[in-house]
């Protein structure tokens, strides 16, 4: 039974998205950049374009190792540990001084900026069940937004400061966020007992358990795909004639994504009325929409900015329609299928920057536009397969229940 002081309030709510934000907005600083940095450091497109593959790989092997560490120490201790050894990468970040020494300091900003993950499951486990869904899809706002906006935020300041004053001001960011977590987020105890070998050969155990959390991965992944090439290629298009824009103005794109960030709680509560799925199909349909209107207007700035919006509704949709499906499977083992699912789509995000890169590299927009619609389509097969397995197995043909029951 809950204490008073475990009830998760409005502006603890608050807190989680904003520790999400910060934390996670650290991943996506340099995608602004990669042109300025490129230019600073004298590297190639393709050589730069690493910094983005890199830093989310450390990402999905920080989540894969270190966020199921929150079901069995105290997720706070856990959360606090992260930012600082994040900061201390920040500040790497902003003083290196050539590629080598920036792809290790991205490295390490991937592996500790999973703090972020650490927020959700400790939102879910102190939410009621019958607020989660909409617990969950603040959270996931913030985080949405955070992914987002940090291209503004990383734009901007290296227009007027320079792309150092990023990462450090960052860190300072993330200090004054562990000061929160420090006074305001309530300790709770841990979920099982088990040695780290145990938890991670548990991992696998999971996987083989739940082939709706296969599913999750492999769905959302492929949308992520789409998501990471877009906006690791998107630097370079607007840099381009017939655009030429400045960093700045690379990263106020970062406002039209937000924009469709927004949508995310509404998702979370359409997905505790009618259940997760429900939002995928029309997830995967703005998507592809979205990138057929880039596609055939590419030159067209109104284009791309509407394009933006709903391309980033329809995979933050999708993905807080998924995360409600998973945190429904095994309550005790939120942190590590957490970990099992985010790390999975980081590797999908992985692939979506280095292919999208190479695409663009060769048959420029057209080409990632290609890739992203080609990742639509394998999605929406791979969610209608689950919903064919379903029929078949005898179970009620409702796209709402998939293999685990609504967040109600």
């Amino acid at each position: 039974m809950r204490s008073p002081s475990d009830q998760l309030s409005a502006p603890l709510v608050l807190l989680f998205a904003f520790g999400t934000a910060v934390s996670v907005a650290t991943l996506y600083l340099n995608q602004p950049l990669l042109h300025l940095l490129g230019r600073d450091l004298q590297a190639n497109e393709r050589t730069i374009g690493l910094l983005v593959t890199f830093t989310q790989l450390g990402y999905a092997a920080g989540i894969f190792s270190l966020v199921p560490l929150g079901d069995t120490l105290n997720k706070k201790k856990l959360i606090l540990g992260k930012l600082a050894v994040l900061l201390v990468a920040l500040l790497a970040a902003g003083m290196a001084q050539n590629v080598f020494q920036l792809v290790l300091a991205s490295l390490a900003i991937g592996v500790f900026s999973t703090a972020a993950q650490d927020f959700l499951p400790l939102a879910a486990e102190l939410a009621e069940p019958q607020r989660r869904g909409q617990v969950v899809g603040t959270v996931m706002g913030g985080l949405l937004l955070g992914i987002l906006v940090s291209r503004t935020f990383s734009g901007v300041i290296a227009d007027h400061l320079g792309w150092r004053a990023v990462f450090l001001i960052s860190a300072g960011i993330i200090g004054f966020l562990a000061v929160l977590v420090l006074l305001r987020v309530p300790s709770r105890p841990k979920t099982m007992a088990a040695t780290y070998p145990e938890l991670i050969r548990s991992l696998g155990t999971l996987l083989r358990r739940y082939p709706v959390l296969r599913l999750a991965i492999a769905t959302q992944g492929f949308m992520g795909v789409a998501f990471s090439a877009f906006w690791t290629v998107l630097a370079f298009h607007l840099s381009r004639p017939p655009f030429q824009f400045s960093t700045a103005s690379i990263g106020y794109f970062g406002l039209a994504g937000a924009a469709g960030a927004l949508a995310a709680p509404l998702a979370g509560k359409r997905a505790d009325r009618k259940g997760p799925a429900a939002n995928i199909p029309t997830a995967i349909a703005i998507t592809a929409a979205a990138f057929l209107l880039m596609g055939a207007l590419q030159r067209s700035l109104p284009a791309l900015i509407v394009g933006t919006v709903l391309f980033d509704l329809g995979v933050q949709m999708s993905g807080v329609s998924h995360q409600a499906i998973v945190y429904a499977l095994e309550p005790e083992a939120r942190s590590r299928i957490n970990a099992l699912y985010v790390s999975g789509i980081f590797l999908f995000f992985a692939l979506g920057s280095l292919a999208g890169t190479t695409l663009f590299n060769h048959f420029g927009w057209t080409g990632m536009v290609g890739l992203c619609l080609g990742s639509c389509v394998v999605a929406y097969l791979l969610h209608r397969r689950l919903l064919q397995r379903r029929r078949e197995s005898g179970a009620p043909n409702r796209s709402s229940r998939v293999d685990a029951p609504p967040l109600r």
